[in-house]
């Protein structure tokens, strides 16, 4: 395989980026001078070797704890779980959600044999075990999957005293929280209504 196909191949396994979209982000790479592709592939391999995971909430982050987690002006008894860590920057966006978050790594999908013990479900009941937490706020994705993985939290703390809310509809089924605009994330969190 030549090296123009090898990173063509490469690239079209980025989500969005199709066959010949790869072959043209390729072939405009080669029309930069050599510094920027060096650049690129530093910043990539950086990127890979420096980004982890929170040990609490399971975003991204160069420390042990996120930028959230570590923030003191943040109500740390509301809980915003997401399906993944790009959800946080959509809700972030919206500007009205002051708490913290728990990135649940996906959703359940038994098609794709994705059960909760491929998640991140039991940190998170394990934070509310802990106490201090007087809400969760589930905001998994409007989608057959998303509805299903909601069910499953909200029965998975029924027995805690604290309030389960989901976020309210308005964002569009089948859709993604990190696609979506600040004002519709800013209505759905406002309206949000508790699971029972």
């Amino acid at each position: 395989m030549s090296a123009i196909d090898e990173l063509a191949t490469e690239l079209a396994k980025l989500p969005g980026i199709g066959r010949k979209t790869a072959l043209r982000l390729t072939y405009h790479l080669l029309k930069q001078p050599p510094e920027q592709s060096r650049r690129l592939a530093t910043a990539l391999t950086t990127l890979s070797d420096r980004v982890r995971t929170c040990t609490r909430c399971f975003n991204l982050t160069e420390d042990e704890l996120c930028s959230i987690c570590r923030d003191p002006r943040r109500d740390a008894a509301l809980i915003c779980a997401v399906e993944e860590a790009s959800d946080i920057g959509a809700i972030e966006r919206a500007g009205e959600f002051r708490g913290h978050y728990h990135v649940l790594g996906g959703r359940l999908s038994p098609l794709d044999g994705v059960g909760p013990e491929d998640l991140h479900i039991t940190p998170l009941v394990d934070r509310v075990a802990a106490g201090g937490i007087n809400e969760v706020i589930i905001a998994t994705n409007p989608s057959l999957e998303g509805e299903a993985t909601a069910l499953y939290l909200q029965r998975q703390l029924a027995s805690y005293p604290l309030t389960v809310s989901r976020i309210a509809r308005g964002l569009p089924v089948g859709g993604d929280l990190e696609y979506a605009d600040g004002v519709t994330i800013a209505q759905a969190l406002t309206a949000r209504r508790e699971m029972r």
